[in-house]
């Protein structure tokens, strides 16, 4: 037993033995090796300036990565809606209090590591004449008091999918059916450039509200110009898609629209960057079994061989251009051949004839579909705005209707063929210094001058159903101007891409309105 026990000391002592030189040759080692240093990660960059100033595409960015909270995001535009809101009435609904609610669930879920949308705690405002469930669409009438949303129309349910916060619902005029921002139930909304020039309409309290720095995209539709004319009046970009890009309806609509209408409007984004319209134009986009009509057309099409060639559109001779307005469009013209476009001064396909189309086929639809009904409960400026824009259409009958609708595809199809050889139009939103608050209110005659004679370039487009840019070149006397870029059916893209280009140079115009708002 001796020699045994013995023997077994012997052989844990190698055991121990090799294990601790196996330990040592480790150790050994490990001190070999470099001692890697730990790095500390560089905290989230947060953009320049205060948090209301940033663009859509950088809020979205900095919230994501923890540089600023949707709280804090939320609270900013607030404090800024709250202190200059007053003296614009642009947003007409404070949804305050829910959007802080929206930001505090938004950070809890970008805690836990949940899926963020697109515009994760990004704050944007909505107007006033699509469904907002639980408030009453109102759309500039008082007597829509009743008309309760029982839920979200497309569009908002598809920002708020995306992770948008709703800060408040902008003001908008009567039935949206004019070009400038003034209704009975709200009043007036005013331009932040200047009080004595129009916000433009309908979606006149979206374009005042963003240019103003009241969330980083606002929601506006197009029937006749609703976000193209705002958009030039307040200095900001927007895109009026192709019929069917945005998906459109509301619950709460106690009839469905007429066909013509339907096929004219558009939902669409404005912002202070070319960047955040190409975002929201993505989050809208996308599909609601709702609007029948809807299209899912991709967001970017074949790039032209280039150069790409652009057609700076010749204007009628009846229409009286300003020195202002023509130097704007050399400008655009400019900044376009500059970044590689080639630009040649054209006619565009029949803008006249297209113009009085658009005209003769709206009026005449809502002559029989809803004229009675908006006269009863609508203002006395109303009656004169409505009557003067009736007053330029042809009265037609049945017959006429439809020959007007048939060559409404004459149209389409003569500008899709122009797009073949100048895949993009460059024109003028309006040929005249921008006009008075109230302006359409003066006379018949004034309002067939404004809608006819100086904002023809715009009207004409949505009877074409093609998308239309509009972005923001210079400042003439303090007051912004913007061209419009028109591009085939569903090619945003090319209408953004020339829009951008002009955006590189010309800047961010929203920049020099903060300086002289402070």
């Amino acid at each position: 037993m001796a020699k045994k026990t013995a023997t077994k000391k012997r052989s844990s002592s190698k055991k121990a033995a090799k294990t601790a030189s196996k330990m040592t040759a480790v150790r050994k080692a490990a001190a070999a090796k470099p001692v890697k240093k730990t790095v500390k990660k560089a905290a989230p960059r947060r953009p320049r300036g205060p948090a209301w100033q940033w663009s859509a595409v950088d809020t979205a960015a900095a919230i994501r990565s923890g540089a600023i909270s949707a709280v804090e995001t939320v609270e900013a535009h607030l404090e800024r809606m709250h202190a200059v809101n007053p003296r614009l009435n642009a947003v007409v609904v404070d949804l305050g209090e829910d959007a802080l609610k929206a930001a505090h669930a938004a950070d809890k879920q970008r805690a836990r590591g949940g899926e963020l949308g697109l515009l994760h705690g990004v704050p944007i405002t909505i107007k006033e004449n699509v469904d907002y469930e639980g408030r009453p669409n109102y759309n500039g009438v008082p007597a829509n008091k009743g008309l309760i949303a029982p839920s979200d129309s497309p569009v908002v349910r598809n920002l708020k999918k995306s992770g948008a916060i709703v800060i408040g619902l902008t003001n908008t005029p009567e039935f949206s059916f004019r070009g400038f921002t003034d209704n009975p139930l709200h009043g007036l909304t005013l331009n932040p450039w200047d009080p004595d020039i129009t916000c433009g309409g309908s979606s006149g309290g979206a374009g005042s509200a963003v240019a103003a720095g009241i969330g980083t995209i606002a929601h506006g539709n197009d029937i006749g110009g609703s976000l193209r004319w705002p958009a030039h009046c307040n200095g900001v970009a927007t895109i009026k898609p192709t019929q069917g890009r945005i998906p459109a309806f509301n619950p709460s609509a106690t009839a469905e629209r007429p066909m013509l209408a339907h096929l004219m409007s558009a939902q669409g984004p404005l912002a202070r960057h070319v960047g955040d319209v190409r975002l929201a134009l993505e989050v809208m986009s996308q599909r609601d079994p709702r609007d029948p009509w809807w299209v899912p057309a991709p967001l970017t099409g074949p790039k032209p061989k280039g150069p790409i060639k652009v057609a700076l559109a010749k204007i009628p001779d009846d229409m009286k251009v300003d020195p202002a307005v023509s130097a704007a469009l050399r400008q655009a013209a400019d900044h376009l051949e500059r970044s590689g476009y080639r630009v040649s001064e054209v006619d565009v396909p029949d803008i006249n004839g297209v113009w009085q189309t658009w005209c003769d086929i709206i009026t005449n639809e809502t002559v029989v579909m809803q004229e009675a009904g908006m006269l009863k409960v609508t203002s006395e400026d109303f009656h004169k705005a409505w009557g003067g824009m009736k007053a330029k259409a042809n009265v037609l009958d049945l017959k006429a209707w439809m020959q007007a609708t048939a060559a409404r595809s004459g149209h389409i199809r003569a500008w899709q063929l122009f797009f073949e050889e100048y895949p993009v139009v460059l024109a003028p939103t309006t040929v005249k210094p921008t006009p008075g608050p109230r302006e359409d209110t003066v006379s018949a005659e004034r309002v067939q001058e404004i809608f006819w004679g100086e904002i023809r370039f715009i009207s004409a487009i949505n009877v074409l159903g093609l998308p239309g840019a509009v972005v923001p070149v210079t400042v003439h006397d303090g007051k912004p101007i913007g061209v419009q870029l028109i591009a085939g059916r569903y090619r945003e893209d090319l209408a953004l891409d020339a829009a951008a280009a002009i955006e590189k140079r010309a800047g961010v115009l929203a920049h020099r309105l903060w300086e002289t708002m402070a």
